[in-house]
C-alpha cells in the first residue's frame, strides 16, 4: 500500500508536536509495510528519509499547459474563497456575476503556468496564502505519482487533501491534532474553523488524536460519528538514553515544556510555582518555549517577586530537550485543552515524574502521571510539592509510569492508521 501524504513539518525541523508525531507514524507505517511519500512546503534536505520519501513542494510546478490549468480549475474550485452573496440581484443578474467572477478568477489562476511557487513552511502573516498555493501544487503531485490514499495533517494540509482528491478520485483520511477550539478556546478564527470543517466534511475517514478530540469534531464540527475513529499518539524511544549531567544549580527542578501559549496553560504553572515557593526554596522552576503570552509571563513573574527562582530558556529542540528531561525532577503539563500531548510521555521515559492536566488526551492512556484540573494551582502546587518531598511518592511514579509508556509504541498506533486505509480503500472498490 503507498500513502500520499501531507504534512507542515518535519524533523528536525519541527515548532511543535506536530512534526514529531508525524515522523513516529511514518516509522510506525513503514515497519506495517505501508509506503509513504510525504509531502511538506519547504524541506530542508537533513529530514531522515529512511521509513519515507520526502517531496519539496518548492521543487514543483504547479502545472504546464492551459489546458492542464483549465481541468484542474474546473475541479478544484475552493481555491480561492469568496462570497457570491450579492443583494439586490434577480436570478439572470447573480448568474451574469458570478459568470464575471469566476472568469477574473480564472485570469489571476492561470498566470501561474510553469511556476515554482517558494513556501517557507513557517506560520507566518502569509499563512494563509501559502495553504492555497500549497493545494494548487499538492493537485500536481497528485498526478505525477501513484498511490492509494491521501493522508492529511490539520488544517494547514486540508485543501492540499481535497486538491488530491479531487484530480486522483483517490480517498481521503484527514487527521486531527488540534482544533481551533483547542487553540483559540471560544474565541475562534473562523476563517481556520472553514477550513478545518471543510477539510472534515471533504475527507472520508477522519483520525483524532485522543477521544478528546473526537468528541470536539463530532459536536463542535457536526461530522458524522461512523466515519470519525480514535488514534492515540505515541512516542519514539528509539534515541533515549540515560544522559549524564552536571547541574550548575544545587536546588530542585520543576520543568514546562511548550508554546507558551492560552492552550498549553504557561500562567496557571506560574501561579502553582508561586505557592510551592511559599512553602520551599529548595526548587526552581524553568518555562522552556515561546509564543505569544511570552512577555505577559515575564512580567507575571516578575509581579510575584519570584524571577530569582524562575527561568525562561526559550524555545528548545534536539539535543537541549533532551538535556531538559535530564535536568528536571518534576514535569508539568497543565495545559488548557490538549488534543494528545507527546512531551509527558517524553518525560517519563526520562524517568521524570510527571503532573498533567485532566484536560488533556493522554490523560486517557495514562494511569500512572498525577492528573489535575489545568485552573486548580492549589492542587497542582501540592503535587509538585509532594513530588520534590517524598522520595517515596517520586520513584513509584517514575517506575510505575515508566512501564505504561513503554507499552505506547508508534507501530501499534500506526497498524490502527493501515486498518483505517485498508476500510476505506475497501470501500472505493
Amino acid at each position: 500500500m503507498k500513502v500520499l501524504m501531507f504534512g507542515w513539518e518535519f524533523p528536525p525541523h519541527i515548532s511543535g508536536g506536530l512534526g514529531t508525531a508525524c515522523d513516529g507514524l511514518t516509522r510506525g507505517l513503514a515497519k506495517n509495510q505501508v509506503k509513504v511519500l510525504f509531502v511538506m512546503p519547504s524541506a530542508s534536505g537533513d529530514e531522515d528519509q529512511s521509513a519515507v520519501h520526502i517531496i519539496n513542494a518548492s521543487d514543483v510546478t504547479a502545472f504546464q499547459t492551459r489546458k492542464e490549468a483549465r481541468e484542474l480549475f474546473e475541479k478544484v474550485q475552493f481555491l480561492k474563497v469568496t462570497s457570491n452573496l450579492i443583494p439586490y440581484l434577480g436570478p439572470d443578474e447573480f448568474e451574469e456575476k458570478v459568470d464575471l467572477e469566476r472568469e477574473k478568477e480564472w485570469n489571476e489562476f492561470r498566470i501561474s503556468f510553469g511556476q515554482k511557487f517558494k513556501f517557507s513552511g513557517k506560520y507566518g502573516s502569509n499563512l494563509m496564502e501559502e495553504v492555497m498555493r500549497y493545494s494548487l501544487v499538492a493537485s500536481a503531485i497528485a498526478r505525477q505519482n501513484q498511490f492509494d490514499v491521501i493522508h492529511a495533517h490539520d488544517w494547514l494540509t486540508y485543501m492540499a487533501g481535497i486538491a488530491a482528491k479531487r484530480v486522483s478520485g483517490k480517498p481521503l483520511v484527514v487527521h486531527v491534532h488540534a482544533t481551533e477550539f483547542d487553540r483559540s478556546g471560544e474565541n475562534i478564527n473562523r476563517q481556520v474553523y472553514d477550513l478545518e470543517k471543510r477539510g472534515m466534511e471533504a475527507a472520508d475517514r477522519v483520525i483524532a488524536v485522543s477521544n478528546l478530540t473526537r468528541n470536539i469534531i463530532i459536536n463542535n464540527y457536526h461530522i458524522d460519528p461512523s466515519k470519525v475513529f480514535t488514534v492515540h499518539n505515541a512516542v519514539d524511544f528509539s534515541t533515549v538514553e540515560n544522559r549524564e549531567i552536571t547541574r550548575g544549580v544545587p536546588e530542585k527542578i520543576v520543568t514546562f515544556l511548550g508554546r507558551i501559549t492560552f492552550q498549553k496553560g504557561p500562567e496557571y504553572f506560574i501561579e502553582a510555582a508561586y505557592k510551592v515557593l511559599q512553602k520551599t526554596k529548595d526548587v526552581r522552576f524553568v518555562m522552556a518555549g515561546s509564543g505569544d503570552l511570552f512577555n505577559r509571563a515575564i512580567r507575571r513573574v516578575a509581579k510575584l517577586g519570584i524571577s530569582s527562582h524562575f527561568h525562561f530558556t526559550g524555545f528548545l529542540r534536539g539535543e537541549d530537550v533532551k538535556n531538559m528531561f535530564a535536568y528536571s525532577d518534576v514535569y508539568v503539563m497543565p495545559s488548557v485543552s490538549e488534543p494528545f500531548g507527546i512531551s509527558p510521555l517524553e518525560a517519563m521515559k526520562a524517568n521524570v515524574p510527571t503532573i498533567i492536566s485532566k484536560q488533556s488526551g493522554v490523560a486517557e492512556v495514562l494511569n500512572h502521571a498525577i492528573k489535575v484540573d489545568f485552573w486548580d494551582v492549589n492542587a497542582m502546587a501540592d503535587a509538585i510539592y509532594g513530588l520534590l518531598t517524598f522520595p517515596a511518592l517520586s520513584a513509584m511514579t517514575v517506575r510505575c509510569g515508566l512501564e505504561e509508556v513503554n507499552a505506547l509504541k508508534w507501530d501499534n498506533a500506526a497498524l490502527k492508521v493501515k486498518q483505517i486505509y485498508e476500510s476505506v480503500t475497501e470501500e472505493k472498490i
